[in-house]
């Protein structure tokens, strides 16, 4: 069945609505009058239904009339947006960027980029995930993400372009209570083992999974990211190596104690960025860029 309800018919009433007038309406529309009262006739004895009270002096919607202007402009409204994006989608513009983001950054240093990047660009969705270890690089190999930030390890040669951002250090770092505290540094790996080490899950679904700083024979927690890892150093309940910039003001307050362990150094990751060379989306380009003139600090969020 094929409704009456045209698009048409819909900016009529509601440039009627909106002007308080059939002849401002036509004006409007670069219509005459007698175009407008037709198209109005026309859906009114289609639909079987009075949109207008011709009782009065002046022509008013009724109460269905009222209602289809209101839901009509819904769709004029969603039917501009449509067209735009379908526009922009046929320029190169992507209708959606989706971003993945490792937990050993904070989200907070993106949010000014994307807002930036919403004011020239409000009509592209954002979508931004978080992933630990190989999980990042999982989503981009899976298609699950366009743009990975804060994963490990390039790709040079591959079907991925990345970008070296910059490397963070990382820190043996327990509770102050912590009974390592006690102990004569630099501390052994026995002494190490002693003690459950916090481990962050690896959210690779396809990739294999991966782990750092663990020793044989050594009992672990496993929590979903850093941010729970860092909680649980601050309970005393494990050990384990911590980014150094997630955990300044832990460690200034004397929360978090940082300890030298024998024959193994604080560590440092190297961090990149990385997209498919065949995403040619300028969304992604923009970021990319955006990216590529960022300072580590300012990624780092001190």
């Amino acid at each position: 069945m094929i409704s009456p309800i045209t698009l048409d018919a819909l900016k009529v009433l509601e440039a009627i609505e909106r002007k308080q007038s059939f002849a401002a309406a036509a004006e409007e529309l670069f219509r005459v009058p007698s175009a407008i009262s037709y198209t109005i006739n026309k859906l009114e004895d289609d639909l079987g239904i009075a949109l207008f009270d011709r009782s009065k002096r002046k022509a008013e919607l009724t109460p269905v009339g009222k209602m289809i202007v209101e839901q009509g402009r819904l769709i004029l409204n969603a039917t501009d947006e449509l067209t735009h994006m379908a526009k922009q989608s046929a320029s190169g513009w992507e209708l959606e960027l989706r971003i993945c983001i490792d937990s050993i950054l904070k989200f907070t240093p993106f949010y000014s980029l994307i807002a930036q990047f919403q004011k020239e660009y409000p009509w592209i969705d954002i979508r931004l995930t978080e992933e630990v270890f190989g999980g990042t690089w999982d989503a981009l190999n899976s298609g699950r993400c366009d743009l990975m930030i804060g994963g490990e390890g390039d790709t040079s040669g591959s079907e991925f372009t990345s970008h070296h951002i910059g490397s963070i250090d990382f820190i043996f770092a327990v509770n102050a209570s912590h009974p390592l505290c006690n102990e004569q540094q630099p501390i052994t790996n026995l002494m190490i083992k002693k003690y459950p080490s916090i481990v962050v899950a690896d959210s690779s679904r396809d990739l294999p999974t991966r782990s750092v700083g663990l020793l044989d024979g050594q009992a672990r927690i496993t929590v979903p990211n850093i941010e729970k890892k860092i909680e649980a150093h601050c309970k005393g309940i494990g050990v384990g190596y911590l980014p150094a910039h997630r955990i300044t003001r832990e460690v200034n307050s004397g929360e978090l104690v940082a300890l030298s362990l024998k024959g193994r150094e604080n560590r440092q990751h190297d961090l990149y960025i990385a997209w498919g060379k065949r995403n040619k989306g300028k969304a992604l380009a923009w970021f990319v860029n955006k990216l590529q003139q960022m300072d580590m600090n300012e990624l780092l969020d001190h």
